[in-house]
């Protein structure tokens, strides 16, 4: 019978790396994204801010499975080639990550307080100016902490890239248990890779918040 080797725990660390590749690749291209529905929320423009709104409705309303689904076959339904599983999942997050990175960063924009905004617009600064002067610097200091907190959740979703044949971390893992059948031992190891890959994260999270509380007072 065969049993967990080093030949194993070198594919889960390959498959560990393409969890952290996707999870970047999803986090850049949803936090350009992002900003831009972020900012579109805010706009004088109230086709842009309806635009945006029912965009992040649709996302956070849509599981990210079904997302996934959807963007790997849907596309093949209307008549075009399948896409690779890589372009599927990453498009998948990316949208995914979006629609929640926006919401987060339009909420710490509008939390700058007013006075802020009202102190900006007697300085007779174009809304550019103001927007990149005085009201995001503050913003990127109050969204640091969610932000990187969002990003613990980036990864352990990309759990779910594996219904379109994308081999991440956890698919990597049923793979080697359909193998040898040591479910125990494997999903502990695969627990482990993703604990080594979100606690960082989540202890930079918690530092940034207290750092970032103590400078703000």
């Amino acid at each position: 019978m065969p049993t967990f080797t080093l030949v194993h725990l070198e594919y889960l660390s390959w498959a560990a790396l393409w969890t952290i590749g996707l999870s970047v690749i999803a986090f850049i291209g949803g936090g350009i994204l992002g900003f831009g529905v972020a900012m579109a929320r805010i706009a004088p423009s109230r086709v842009l801010r309806t635009a945006a709104m029912v965009y992040i409705q649709l996302v956070q309303g849509t599981p990210l499975l079904i997302l996934l689904f959807l963007i790997y076959f849907g596309v093949a339904i209307l008549g075009f080639n399948q896409v690779p599983a890589i372009l599927a999942a990453s498009l998948g997050l990316t949208i995914y990550a979006s629609g929640f990175l926006a919401e987060i960063w339009r909420g710490c924009i509008q939390s700058v307080p007013k006075t802020q905004w009202e102190a900006a617009e007697c300085l007779a600064l174009t809304r550019w100016q103001r927007m990149t002067r005085v009201i995001l610097p503050q913003a990127i200091r109050i969204a640091t902490p969610p932000t990187v907190g969002f990003m613990v959740q980036i990864v352990k979703n990309t759990s779910l890239a594996s219904v379109v044949g994308f081999i991440e971390l956890a698919q990597a893992g049923k793979i080697i248990n359909t193998s040898i059948y040591e479910p125990f031992t494997i999903f502990v190891i695969v627990a482990i890779f993703y604990f080594l890959i979100c606690f960082p994260l989540s202890t930079w999270s918690r530092s940034l918040e207290r750092k970032l509380n103590v400078s703000g007072r």
